[in-house]
């Protein structure tokens, strides 16, 4: 697979969701940091998929999926934060790299939409 900015991003943050969880566990938490750990890490695996997606329609899909894993790792983050598993300074961290993945995510599907669009 040629390098893709996006793909190494959400590996990078993906990497930084399993540190997390590995830190979440040894905090004796072990549902949240569970459901954060899948969702965490599916956004990749859906960037990864829509790369080598079918069809233009196939691509957006997987990056809506991607984008839906965002939003819900978003909501774990939040809820870690304040239920105090995370302090401010390390949910904002990383929920700030969580929504620089959700804009790149959002700008692909118009701009792509907007593709289609114009073709026909």
């Amino acid at each position: 697979m040629k390098e893709n900015q996006t793909y190494e991003k959400a590996l990078a943050f993906a990497i930084r969701i399993v540190n997390l969880y590995k830190y979440l566990i040894k905090q004796g938490e072990l549902v949240m940091s569970k459901q954060l750990l899948r969702s965490g890490t599916s956004i990749g695996a859906n960037i990864s998929e829509a790369i080598a997606a079918e069809s233009t329609a196939d691509f957006i899909h997987k990056l809506a999926i991607a984008q839906k894993e965002v939003n819900e790792t978003v909501y774990w983050l939040t809820l870690l934060n304040r239920t105090d598993f995370l302090t401010e300074s390390q949910s904002q961290s990383i929920l700030q790299d969580c929504e620089e993945i959700r804009k790149i995510i959002v700008s692909i599907i118009l701009t792509t939409k907007q593709k289609i669009n114009h073709k026909s």
